[in-house]
């Protein structure tokens, strides 16, 4: 094999071909604009994930943006300094890092954090409604911020990429955490998630058959738990069916029925999404009082309020809570467990938006012209764009394709 072959590195074919086409393509198109992009270390000692890993600022570099990294930002994903430098990254101090025309963070900024924010930059990150205040959106609505909840990006086909990568890794993390919580260790009821020869397998309701319930159903299955799926669209129940590839239990959401199947649940699994605001609750508490002691509840909806009463939002570093002896699991960013995965599989969306974000000169022009991006803003330059926190926390709010007609 030729030397030169052997020695050419594979990282180098790659950046060396991003580089090459996209300053050639560059020159030729019109409007684009070189932004640079802030990274913070995330302060919650709960959140793992870094939102753009290495390979993407590689991408988003050769486009000609600039990446600003604070020092140690990708450490808990097992990214560290040197990967984000040698993909052209700058590695900074928190205060260059919020300079930035864009700041991505993968969990909502602290309140000491909206201090760093000034007037009219790009804050792209998620929301925990339960973490928000009237208070907290009044500060970050001082800055005069264009603020994106990833969660809320719609693309052109009605999707919500983000909700539906991290809904899949929910999903699944959501019985493999499940079957933890069941052991004695744990306090749970010392059952073994699925099935062993000549003893009835455990028992499993999920709430909810979009994504998570999908994966979380798949996952339970593949262990050889008994699953029943509850869902008050009947379409997606179907679906699920379909994608499972056999028979399920499945049923629309009857009070009555669903009380009578929580009684003998080893675990629920809460996964009912709302595009619109809070997740409805579907489970009382006068039903969990019912269920058997050491059962467990995963609500992997309660970024969004949790669809089941008893919940409240724990952490990592505290996940469960037990009340009327059943342990629950409310942990907001679950897909963190696995923060390696869950930050590439972020980054992989938050990537093209950002260069396309990138390829307008105004973010207005932009907005006004990309429904799914528009859809995201939830706060615009002092002025609250989201009906359903506008109401929920006594909010004036200001429908935001107004403000675009009338600035374009």
């Amino acid at each position: 094999m030729d030397e030169s072959v052997k020695n050419y590195r594979f990282s180098t074919f790659f950046s060396k071909g991003q580089y090459e086409t996209q300053v050639e393509t560059l020159e030729v198109q019109q409007g684009d604009s070189h932004l640079s992009i802030g990274i913070p270390k995330e302060l919650n000692d709960n959140e793992h994930r870094v939102p753009i890993v290495p390979p993407s600022v590689r991408t988003i570099v050769g486009y000609g943006h600039r990446i600003l990294v604070e020092q140690h930002a990708g450490k808990e994903s097992n990214y560290d300094d040197h990967h984000y430098s040698e993909a052209g990254a700058e590695i900074v101090d928190v205060r260059q890092v919020y300079e930035s025309d864009i700041i991505v963070k993968a969990s909502p900024p602290t309140l000491e954090e909206l201090d760093y924010l000034r007037h009219n930059q790009i804050l792209i990150t998620p929301l925990h409604m339960p973490n928000l205040s009237q208070a907290y959106l009044n500060k970050l609505m001082s800055k005069k911020v264009v603020a994106m909840s990833f969660g809320l990006y719609r693309e052109e086909n009605g999707s919500y990429p983000i909700v539906k990568i991290h809904s899949e890794i929910a999903g699944k993390s959501a019985i493999l955490t499940a079957a933890e919580l069941l052991n004695n260790i744990n306090g749970g009821r010392g059952s073994l998630l699925g099935s062993v020869v000549g003893v009835p397998p455990a028992k499993v309701l999920i709430l909810g058959a979009g994504v998570v319930g999908e994966y979380a159903t798949k996952t339970a299955i593949a262990l050889g738990a008994s699953v029943r799926v509850f869902d008050n669209d009947i379409n997606k129940l179907s679906r699920i069916q379909a994608r499972v590839g056999r028979h399920l239990h499945t049923s629309s959401i009857n009070p009555e029925y669903l009380a009578y199947q929580l009684m003998s649940a080893d675990v629920v699994i809460g996964a009912i999404h709302s595009k619109t605001g809070r997740s409805p609750v579907v489970v009382t508490e006068e039903m969990v009082s019912h269920m058997k002691a050491g059962a467990v509840i995963i609500d992997v909806c309660i970024d969004q309020g949790g669809c089941i009463e008893t919940s409240r939002m724990t952490s990592h570093s505290e996940p469960t809570f037990v009340m009327h002896d059943v342990i629950h699991y409310a942990v907001p960013n679950i897909a963190s467990k696995v923060a390696r995965t869950a930050s590439q599989a972020m980054s992989n969306i938050l990537t093209p938006l950002l260069l396309k974000i990138g390829s307008h000169k105004d973010i207005n022009a932009l907005l006004y012209s990309h429904g799914g991006i528009r859809n995201a803003i939830y706060a615009y330059k002092g002025r609250m764009t989201n009906e359903y926190l506008s109401k929920r926390y006594e909010l004036k709010y200001t429908d935001l394709e107004l403000l675009l007609t009338a600035s374009i």
